[in-house]
């Protein structure tokens, strides 16, 4: 696979290059992005014992940091770069952070963003990724976004008219307007999910956070529990995929930069509770996707509005909780798994055009699309390795 040059034109209009289906699938991604973990965080917070200031601060940390990356990333490089929160890190919170004091996580996450860091400004992120096969980036892509794509069948069991109502007026979209077939079938769940008495607004007040800063402690326990998992999960399950998702989708972005600039901003936050912000994976994959917009070079406006949602719902941390609420979740995972399928439909094509690559990039997505968890790592990171030493023994001196 050849990847394409980035637009290095030095205009930048991105009111005139956006469209309706490149805000959309910002929106989309940001939501799918909080919808899918909110939950985790706010396990993680309570399990800490932190209190609600300390919970939006986190979130507002985690937020103005996607946002500022995001746009900033997708400005530079005019490439749709979508930063996000460490889901897998958030569930490693759960179990980890009981066992320190709040001051010691805090020290954790700056050591775990200090590796990102000089990880990334060492450029050893880049030599890595250059040595990956386009099809088992491919193939990586697919299974990552198979098993949220096939939520959409799970949930038509108990949802079983919202979730026909929003395939079929997305397959209709999809003949007669392609660039809005996500938006219309956003608009008639919504429809449906009021008409059958599913959204409750009742509960959600706008209430602004307040930034709460938390002076690290550092302990070699902290370090070694948080710490380092921490940093091996972002790299495993956020950044390789999410630099994947470029390279299947045909965006040529130097790694190092993007690795060093979100490690710096997780720096910077870790005070005030970001545990870690990194390149966003299955979220990134709706901007990248022709659904966002049909010029390929003008889809980094998607990233853009992805941004300016992550920035308001960071603003508005403290309402989060009860916006998610208010959403049936039949609704959201629905929209997501539509949003998804070109993505996931481009990534298999790309990873079984090699013939000798086939086998290794069919093992990457079976154990990708898994979700299996292996010594605290996920299936993104076993799906890698499984690939490529399918692809050493097939291939070795042929």
């Amino acid at each position: 696979m050849t990847l394409e040059a980035m637009d290095t034109s030095p205009r930048l209009r991105p009111l005139a290059d956006s469209a309706p289906s490149a805000v959309v699938a910002g929106f989309v991604s940001a939501l799918t992005g909080y919808t899918s973990s909110l939950v985790l965080m706010f396990q993680a917070g309570q399990a800490a014992g932190l209190n609600a200031a300390q919970i939006a601060s986190w979130l507002w940390a985690l937020s103005i940091g996607m946002a500022i990356c995001t746009v900033a990333l997708s400005l530079r490089y005019r490439t749709p770069i979508v930063v996000a929160w460490s889901t897998p890190g958030a569930a490693l919170l759960i179990t980890s952070m009981p066992g320190v004091s709040y001051p010691e996580a805090i020290g954790a996450f700056v050591v775990c963003a200090l590796l990102l860091s000089l990880l990334g400004l060492s450029g050893a992120f880049e030599r890595v990724m250059r040595h990956l096969p386009a099809s088992l980036a491919a193939a990586l892509l697919a299974g990552i976004l198979f098993r949220i794509g096939s939520e959409i069948f799970v949930a038509a069991q108990t949802s079983t008219l919202l979730v026909l109502a929003m395939f079929f007026t997305f397959l209709f979209g999809k003949r007669l307007a392609p660039r809005y077939a996500v938006l219309t079938a956003l608009l008639v769940g919504t429809g449906v999910a009021a008409a059958q008495g599913l959204l409750d607004f009742s509960q959600v007040r706008l209430e602004m956070a307040v930034p709460v800063w938390t002076t690290p402690s550092f302990s070699l326990n902290a370090a070694i529990s948080i710490g380092i998992p921490l940093f091996v999960v972002a790299m495993a399950s956020q950044n390789i995929p999410g630099l994947a998702v470029l390279r299947a989708d045909g965006y040529a972005v130097p790694p190092s930069p993007l690795i060093a600039t979100t490690g710096i901003a997780s720096l910077l936050l870790a005070p005030f509770g970001s545990h870690g912000i990194n390149l966003a994976a299955i979220s990134a994959a709706i901007c990248t996707g022709a659904e966002a917009h049909e010029d390929k070079r003008k889809r980094y406006t998607a990233a853009l509005w992805n941004g300016v949602f992550c920035g308001l719902a960071g603003i508005f941390a403290a309402t989060l909780a009860a916006l998610f609420i208010a959403l049936p979740s039949a609704l959201i995972l629905s929209i997501a798994a539509l949003a998804l399928l070109g993505s996931i439909g481009n990534g298999l094509a790309q990873a079984m055009q090699a013939p000798a690559e086939r086998d290794a990039a069919l093992v990457t997505f079976m154990i990708t699309a898994s979700g299996m968890t292996l010594l605290g790592i996920g299936s993104a990171f076993w799906g890698l390795v499984g690939g490529a030493v399918t692809l050493l023994i097939l291939n070795w001196r042929k």
